[in-house]
Parts: structure tokens; C-alpha cells; sequence
């Protein structure tokens, strides 16, 4: 066989031009231990903390203890399929999730890998999990309100955007319900939502974005979903996941978005499995030093953007579960120091069906007024105080002592503000219903309306001011300010209205003020009326006449009857 030169020479010329210098250096180290989540991996020598490792069998994993001759790491996915001496991989960068508008609308677990059967996330964007809190000069103060919907919140605990509002109570006192209202009277408005399910149930979450589905609210709202059917590091990291999710709007929209972390107590829970596992050194504290920083990290993340940054909001719901109402453990200690504010929600005021059951006089909100509209912080102002006086008040009444008549009046009046702040869940209100029925209770109006016929009175009130005086609401809405001419115009409605209410006529919402559109027919609709109202005394004194004649008939037949029965 003749080898041609020209032949060897061609082949060489193609190699030569199609040659590529880039090498490819990956550092593997191979497991020494693994399972519960966890590996210890040894050979990594370069790796960093809080790096993304690859395992054989695809799963990504994260860095977490750098030791002298060995790697402690937790394993974001399956680990039952690996085994000791598998190869580990580094990749060079942090632990990453996909971000963008795609994910709205959607339910993904931890690491952005979508959990609802509608096809996978078409994004080609990425954010870190882990990353740095904006500092003092990038931030500004909280002065935007962040309506909730719920009267007891925004009136007395408001919260503000970029606020970080933490709402805490034992186990079945609605936590969550406050949570999703929130989310829910988001709808038409320009805030993203995020709500991380962290160790719950996988048929409560799906309870939860059914209900979001209905109302409407997925349209702007991601779920991340660490149900307790997953492995610990992936509730330990779900919240990081859920903040970087949110920070994408805040920071390269320049949107404002609220993030719903629900709980962190299963969060620091998973978090003690690994730190356990690992044989993880405690903070100096101990384990409740090291939540701290777990939670701090997390939570400073929330913030109000300076102007220069585009202003944009991470405002933070963070949710604690309490035992037997135990704030003082280590958990809701720490979260409380580093939050602004808290929501306390107690069994007792659950059971005895005031809800949303929020303890006022625990509950407080460090921004205050600054999240409040003008018209909010007018009629509510003197709100708190009244109700805590009033608390104080029943139980003082509860000794069965004689009470004065001025403290009888503050008594009825606290039972009647107490019903006003009664709330359905999944019924958020807006902001100018609110000051309307919030303003008519701080004004007396209810004082004559029995307790049982609040609720009922409210919803007639609302209803009629809406029907046949829109531009209240209107006003309200737009300006959120109660003005000298508009207490002027709404102080005679009100009178009004609940003096029919009470009569049991209460006006018809439809049969409204007349459009201004034909004076003609008005004026003699005016007459009309003038006339009905000059018959009217002739008419009740007929039908008086009337109404004697037939007691008096009755009367005698009655006698009649009982004559019959004696014979």
C-alpha cells in the first residue's frame, strides 16, 4: 500500500483549520459519605463556600462546610441513587434559579423546575440565591402603603413597601389566610407576588393556588413549593430561591413585589437537620445564633429602593408558627428583632369568632402612619388605643361591678368597633370602603345599631354610599383623604341611612339620587312627592281609623270565642 503524500498533507490542513485551543480543566472529587441529603466529598481541593457541585447521577448540590480534608455538601435533589466513590464535579459559580416574567403564573419547586404540568420555563435569565442585602446608601424610608385589604391591618398594623411585617401565632389561627388576602388585594394593581410554601402539605398548596386561581391572582403571582415530602436542603434553601425570584422585578423592572414566606419555623427545622448531619459547628450561640443568621440574611434582602436604583420594593411577609403561644422561644425572638413589625394572631379571640384574631395590643408596625393614606390615618388614629382601652374595660365589666355612663357608652362603642374589624377570608376591601364604615363607627353612627347587626349594617352602608354616592368613593379612592366638604357631604348620609336602617326601611341602593340629566322630570318628581308627603298625614289618620275599627272587631270576636269556650 502507497502512501501519498498529498493526501497526508490535505487531512493535516483541515485539522490545522478546524483546530480549537479551548481546554476543558473540571476538578473532581469523589464521595466519601452520602445520604439524608448530605455528602462529604473529598478531592475538591479549590472549592469555595456556597458553591454549585455536580453529581453523577445530575443533581446539583451546594458547598456548605469547608474542612480540612473533606467537603460537607447538601444535595438539592435525588440522593437515594448515590453511592460512595461517585464522582463530584465543581462548576465554578453559585447556586443559581431562573427568574423573569415566564415564571408568573407558574408553580416551580425550589430550583425553578416548574411543579404545575404547564411545560417548561422559557427563560434564559438567572439570578444568584444567595446575594448581598442592599446597603444604607441604597436604600430610602418606607413611605408607600401596601394594602392589605383587611381592616384590622391597614387601619392599626399597616404595612409599608419594602417593609418586612411578621405575622405570628400558634397553629391554625390564619396565618396563612392573612397572607393570601394580602395577595389577593394585589389584583389591578402593580405588585408581583411570590408566595414560598416551605414543609407544608403538597394538598395545601394546591388548596392555595386554587384559591389564587379563582380570584384571579395567579395572573401575578409565582409559587415555590418545598412540601414536606422533599428533602430537607431543599426547604432550608426555598426562601433564597423565592427572594431571588422577587429581586428580579425589583431590580431590573424597578417593580415593587411582595414575597410570603410560609413558615420559617420548617425552614429553620430543615435547617438543624443538615447543620446536625453534618456536624456543622455551632454559632456562638449556639443553634439559636445560627438562625438568626439564617433568617437576618434573608429578611435584609427586603427593602425600598433609593431613586438612583430605580425605587422598586421587596416588601417581606415572613411567617412564624408558635407553641402554646410561646413567643419568647428562640425562633420568634429572633425573627422579631429583625423584622419591623408583627401580626399576632391568638386561638382565643379565633375561638371566640373574631377574625381575623389579631391581639392589637401585641401586634404593632414600626413604620406606622408613614404607610398609611391621609384618610386612613385620620379615622384610625385614635383606633388602637380605643380598642386596647376597651379590652381593658370588659374584663373590669366581667366582675359584674355598676358601671357609669360614659363607660358604658366606650364599652358599646368597643363591641361595635371590635364587629366593624370582623372580616370574611378571601375578602379583601378597599381602601376607601375601609375609611367609610371605619369612620362611621369612630363617629357614633353605629351606637344605636345592635351589636348582632353590625355586619349586616356594613354591608348595606357600603352597598348604598356605592349606589347612590359614587362620587364619596370616587373621591376617596383617588385623593384617599377625608376633607371638611367631604365629612360635610357624608355626615347627613349617614344620619340618614341609619335611622332607616334602624326603622327596618333601609333605603333601596337603585332607587338612587336623580343624574341631573332631565330637571324637568326631577322637579316634577319633586312635586310628586310634595303632594305624597302633604297626603300622607291624611292617609295615616284614615288608615289609623281603619286599624281601630278592625281592633276593635277582633276584640269582639275574641270575646265571642272565649264566651263560646266557657260554655
Amino acid at each position: 500500500m502507497r502512501i501519498n503524500p498529498e493526501e497526508i498533507t490535505s487531512v493535516l490542513k483541515k485539522e490545522i483549520e478546524t483546530y480549537s485551543g479551548e481546554f476543558k480543566v473540571e476538578e473532581e472529587g469523589t464521595i466519601l459519605e452520602v445520604g439524608d441529603g448530605i455528602a462529604r466529598i473529598y478531592g475538591l481541593t479549590n472549592c469555595m463556600a456556597g458553591e454549585m457541585l455536580e453529581f453523577s447521577n445530575g443533581s446539583a448540590g451546594v458547598a456548605f462546610n469547608l474542612e480540612e480534608s473533606s467537603i460537607g455538601a447538601v444535595i438539592l435533589g435525588k440522593y437515594a441513587d448515590l453511592c460512595e466513590g461517585d464522582p463530584v464535579k465543581r462548576t465554578g459559580s453559585v447556586l443559581q434559579v431562573p427568574v423573569g416574567e415566564e415564571l408568573i403564573g407558574r408553580v416551580v419547586d425550589p430550583l425553578g423546575n416548574p411543579l404545575d404540568g404547564k411545560g417548561p420555563l422559557n427563560t434564559d435569565k438567572f439570578r444568584a440565591v444567595e446575594s448581598d442585602a442592599p446597603g444604607i446608601a441604597d436604600r430610602q424610608s418606607v413611605k408607600e402603603p401596601l394594602q392589605t385589604g383587611i381592616k384590622a391591618v391597614d387601619s392599626m398594623i399597616p404595612i409599608g413597601r419594602g417593609q418586612r411585617e411578621l405575622i405570628i401565632g400558634d397553629r391554625g389561627t390564619g396565618k396563612t389566610a392573612v397572607a393570601i388576602d394580602t395577595i389577593i388585594n394585589q389584583k389591578g394593581g402593580d405588585v408581583i407576588c411570590v408566595y414560598v410554601a416551605i414543609g407544608q402539605k403538597a394538598s395545601t398548596v394546591a388548596g392555595v393556588v386554587q384559591r389564587l386561581t379563582e380570584t384571579g391572582a395567579m395572573d401575578y403571582t409565582i409559587v415555590v413549593n418545598a412540601s414536606a415530602a422533599m428533602p430537607a436542603p431543599l426547604q432550608y434553601v426555598a426562601p433564597y430561591c423565592g427572594c431571588a425570584m422577587a429581586e428580579y422585578f425589583m431590580y431590573e423592572k424597578n417593580g415593587h413585589t411582595l414575597c410570603v414566606y410560609d413558615d420559617l419555623s420548617k425552614q429553620a427545622a430543615s435547617y438543624r437537620q443538615l447543620s446536625l448531619l453534618l456536624r456543622r459547628p455551632p454559632g456562638r450561640e449556639a443553634y439559636p445564633g445560627d438562625v438568626f443568621y439564617l433568617h437576618s440574611r434573608l429578611l435584609e434582602r427586603s427593602a425600598k429602593l433609593s431613586d438612583d436604583l430605580g425605587a422598586g420594593s421587596l416588601t417581606a411577609l415572613p411567617v412564624i408558627e408558635t407553641q402554646e403561644g410561646e413567643v419568647s422561644a428562640y425562633i420568634p425572638t429572633n425573627v422579631i428583632s429583625i423584622t419591623d413589625g408583627q401580626i399576632y394572631l391568638v386561638p382565643e379571640l379565633f375561638f371566640a369568632g373574631v377574625r381575623p384574631a389579631i391581639d392589637v395590643g401585641i401586634s404593632v408596625s414600626r413604620v406606622g402612619g408613614s404607610a398609611q393614606v391621609k384618610g386612613m390615618k385620620a379615622v384610625a388614629g385614635s383606633l388602637r388605643l380605643d380598642l386596647a382601652q376597651f379590652r381593658e374595660l370588659e374584663a373590669f365589666a366581667q366582675l359584674g361591678t355598676e358601671l357609669d355612663a360614659a363607660t358604658q357608652r366606650q364599652l358599646d362603642r368597643g363591641f361595635r368597633m371590635v364587629e366593624i374589624l370582623k372580616q370574611g377570608q378571601y375578602e379583601p376591601m378597599s381602601v376607601a370602603n375601609q375609611i367609610l364604615i371605619i369612620w362611621a363607627g369612630s363617629k357614633g353612627k353605629l351606637d344605636d345599631v345592635p351589636v348582632d347587626r353590625v355586619s349586616e349594617y356594613e354591608k348595606a352602608f357600603l352597598e348604598f354610599i356605592a349606589a347612590t354616592h359614587s362620587e364619596i368613593v370616587e373621591q376617596l379612592s383617588e385623593t384617599g383623604e377625608v376633607t371638611e366638604e367631604l365629612e360635610a357631604l357624608l355626615d347627613p348620609v349617614c344620619d340618614d341611612f341609619s335611622r332607616s336602617f334602624l326603622e327596618g326601611s333601609a333605603p333601596d341602593p337603585r332607587a338612587g339620587a336623580g343624574t341631573g340629566e332631565n330637571p324637568q322630570e326631577e322637579e316634577a318628581d319633586g312635586a310628586e312627592a310634595e303632594n305624597a308627603d302633604a297626603e300622607a298625614p291624611e292617609a295615616e289618620a284614615e288608615a289609623d281609623a281603619e286599624a281601630e275599627t278592625e281592633t276593635e272587631t277582633d276584640a269582639d270576636d275574641s270575646e265571642d270565642s272565649d264566651d263560646g269556650e266557657e260554655a
